[in-house]
């Protein structure tokens, strides 16, 4: 099954929480509510070091997905 690059998550426990869930390497969950950032993936110092230079721009990205989405459902 192929998924989006970005979902919207909820969940009744967390009903402040606004998750984004990034499905492509290098996968992680943030909550836009605090910046809550969780990788997904185990990463070695090789990976680190280019993870650190994704890390704002794939932020960034799931910021501006969730702004689309928003203003979808407001049309």
């Amino acid at each position: 099954m192929e998924f989006p690059k970005f979902l919207l998550g909820d969940n009744t426990d967390y009903p402040e929480a606004i998750f984004v869930i990034h499905t492509e390497f290098p996968r992680f969950i943030i909550n836009l509510e605090n910046d809550d950032v969780e990788w997904l993936e185990d990463f070695d110092q090789h990976d680190q070091k280019e993870l650190e230079m994704e890390a704002e721009s794939l932020i960034q990205q799931a910021n501006d997905f969730y702004d689309r989405e928003i203003e979808r459902y407001e049309d």
